[in-house]
């Protein structure tokens, strides 16, 4: 599947200091090697509510990390999916009275526009769950070869305490577990299963439902196992991991993250990832963000009501990305205005010196994303006289490390 058109990555000065970023495995900033090339996964979207800020926050993120190691002078193998079959997307076109293939494309063709409004990066590898379902029958079968998968009725189950290691991603004791699992998507009531966490592999034909030939029957496959596939699909195993960084947003820890980390373990015999990266959920209104809540702000309603999908990146990066916050309704006019003074700025004939801001730049995004300290460091550059400064470097920098442009 295609992604979206590149975005243009401008000549900047190379990063020299290694990326640092929390990861929720460890619970504490890891520090991840210098290297030519790095590998990162994250999850897409599942098409039918796209691109709300909670999307674009989280793929912002990433979009950072991306953009720094490009800054490093590396070269990326960005990983992305697309869960373009599961349950919440068949419940929708239901509910609309619509086909859910129909209803799929149109949220991906509108999710591909929203990301190249934002600039942000594409992935190396963009692969819906439909398309990778051989891929996800071979690792299904790869994992029977293991001894941890059986079956409920007609439907594959995964044995998730197969893996010596589960559990070690979220940090979550079992009764956490269990209530998060019946929240999204598990069924740990389920008769027959050996474990109440134990995850769905495939599931058998169900009337009116839609189904893919496979050599455990007709079918399709579930959540977890399709990111594992996909990923496996496309990386370059490493000696000790598969890739450097497996990122979404915070409510994926658990389960989806901690299984197909479970899953990737079994597959390979490798730690899946050298960091777990999760990004903050936002709020409205003193509410959590939600499509149950019905309180989404979407990228493309905004746009349309005229404001410039930069200011929607900049009041977005304004915040710290694992600190979750409420979204204030007057913060892309802020944006909005900052933009707009840091463009002035550069049109003066002399502005003050930018070597120690550019440097400033360089050292908070190393520093776990700090964005947020970023943006407030130049604000403060603008709001300082002085000469000496180099426009268009700095221009570049704000462009390449946080994907900004400005007016020439």
């Amino acid at each position: 599947m295609k992604s979206w058109p590149s975005v243009a990555f401008p000549q900047i000065p190379k990063a020299t200091k290694p990326l640092t970023i929390f990861s929720t495995s460890a619970a504490a900033l890891v520090t991840l090697p210098i290297k030519s090339k790095y590998q990162m996964y994250v999850c897409g979207i599942t098409p039918y509510d796209a691109t709300h800020l909670g999307h674009a926050a989280t793929y912002l993120t990433f979009d950072l990390v991306h953009r720094y190691w490009r800054a490093m002078g590396a070269d990326v193998n960005y990983i992305q999916n697309i869960t373009d079959i599961d349950d919440p997307l068949l419940e929708r076109a239901n509910r609309d009275g619509v086909d859910w293939k129909d209803l799929a494309h149109s949220q991906i063709d509108l999710f591909r526009s929203d990301m190249q409004l934002l600039r942000v990066l594409p992935p190396s590898h963009y692969e819906g769950a439909v398309d990778a379902i051989p891929d996800v029958v071979d690792a299904i079968s790869k994992l029977d070869s293991t001894g941890s998968v059986y079956d409920v009725d007609a439907d594959k189950y995964f044995e998730v305490h197969k893996d010596a290691g589960f559990g070690t991603e979220s940090h979550l004791p079992e009764d956490q577990m269990l209530a998060i699992f019946a929240e999204r998507g598990g069924d740990p009531a389920r008769t027959g299963k050996k474990h109440p966490l134990d995850a769905l592999l495939w599931l058998a034909h169900r009337e009116g439902e839609p189904a893919w030939p496979s050599k455990f029957g007709d079918g399709r496959p579930g959540w977890h196992i399709e990111c594992a596939a996909i990923a496996l699909k496309f990386a370059e195993l490493e000696q000790d991991y598969v890739i450097d960084i497996q990122g979404g947003g915070k409510d994926l820890i658990f389960p989806h993250h901690e299984m197909s980390a479970s899953q990737v373990k079994l597959l390979t015999g490798k730690t899946f990832a050298r960091a777990y990266v999760h990004a903050a959920l936002i709020g409205l209104d003193g509410e959590k963000m939600s499509k149950s809540k019905g309180n989404l702000v979407f990228v493309s309603k905004l746009i349309e009501s005229g404001v410039s999908p930069m200011a929607i990146r900049w009041a977005l990066l304004k915040r710290p990305y694992c600190q979750e916050y409420m979204w204030l309704r007057n913060e892309t006019d802020i944006a909005q205005s900052e933009i707009d003074a840091l463009n002035l700025k550069l049109k003066n004939d002399q502005v003050p010196a930018t070597e120690n801001l550019i440097s400033a730049i360089y050292d908070f995004l190393a520093d776990d994303l700090k964005s947020a300290d970023a943006i407030a460091a130049i604000n403060n550059w603008v709001a300082t006289d002085g000469h000496g400064g180099d426009v268009e470097q700095l221009r570049s920098v704000i462009d390449g490390l946080l994907g900004i442009t400005l007016s020439a």
